[in-house]
């Protein structure tokens, strides 16, 4: 538009924008913008996690590589770790404490090793998936990718571990008498079902460590306590069998204490069907269904605020 000035000049105008008075997400609409980052939908969000299988699985093998890299020891401290932890549980529990009441020697020090190996691979999952998102922002904000593979990448690094661990775990078991059977390929649906209740949690604790970094700091103390009350070092019916039954049910109940119960059933010669609560397999496939679907939905509805602020 243009117009005369009282000394003959021509002053020209800007013109109105057609866009004027066009809210932001209409703005947004015509242009066919989208926010950056945005959370995608579940389906497609479970898609792009499938593209990204090789990132996590060479993630977590290179984080598994560099954990004790600057350890003289490498790599045996996977083993030597929960090992140690064994033999310190075994001389305070085992012969000072006698926690090792209904059960015979042979049975004790696998029944322990067993527990306290398949224990530290929950706890471990935990612990790494409250640092997986407040650990990595740098990653995090530099690069696109769904935020899920990390928890992810960290449960499959404690898998891993594990399982280079259980060679120490089979050694010990034949040590005691507990020697190779068909009872021993039911390690690997445990085994499957711990890992999909792990990696939940990891997903769980990931959001909630992104948002308060200081739940590093607690979760060793819930994690203490967990352990004692889910039957590491003790078989819960024996040691509770003074207290109302449905005490020890709800002891045995707990996730930790089923997937120990199910690999010891599995390794041990000694650890009979009776130690087991009634429907151990469908509570243990409940509890892995239930964590592992419910956490991931979790992670996954605040994937828009991770590395934000």
């Amino acid at each position: 538009m243009s117009e005369t000035t009282h000394d003959g000049r021509l002053a020209v105008s800007d013109r109105p924008s057609p866009d004027d008075g066009i809210s932001a997400a209409e703005l947004a609409a015509k242009y066919g913008l989208s926010v950056s980052g945005a959370r995608p939908g579940l389906a497609e969000y479970v898609r792009q996690m499938w593209g990204r299988r090789h990132f996590i699985l060479a993630f977590s093998q290179a984080k598994l590589t560099a954990q004790y890299s600057q350890a003289k020891l490498g790599q045996l401290w996977q083993v030597a770790t929960p090992l140690l932890n064994a033999l310190v549980y075994f001389l305070i529990f085992g012969l000072i404490l006698e926690a090792d009441r209904g059960m015979s020697r042979e049975v004790y020090i696998p029944f322990l090793v067993t527990g306290v190996f398949v224990f530290t691979f929950t706890q471990s999952s935990v612990m790494a998936g409250v640092r997986a998102i407040s650990g990595n922002l740098g990653l995090v904000r530099a690069l696109h990718f769904p935020r899920a593979s990390l928890p992810i990448s960290f449960a499959l690094q404690q898998l891993q571990q594990l399982l280079f661990s259980m060679i120490v775990m089979f050694a010990v078991a034949i040590g005691f008498g507990s020697y190779p059977s068909l009872s021993w390929l039911l390690i690997l649906p445990a085994l499957a079902l711990q890992f999909c209740f792990n990696t939940g949690l990891a997903l769980v604790f990931a959001r909630m460590g992104a948002k308060t970094p200081d739940l590093a700091q607690l979760m060793p103390f819930v994690m203490r306590t967990w352990m004692y009350a889910s039957g590491v070092m003790f078989s819960i019916p024996v040691m509770l069998a003074d207290h109302p039954q449905w005490i020890s049910d709800v002891l045995q109940w707990n996730p930790a204490a089923i997937y120990m119960d199910l690999m010891r059933f599995a390794l041990i010669d000694g650890y009979g069907r009776e130690n087991l609560p009634p429907h151990v397999w469908a509570v243990a496939g409940g509890w892995a269904v239930l964590v592992a679907l419910g956490g991931f939905v979790y992670f996954w509805k605040a994937e828009e605020r991770y590395g934000r602020g």
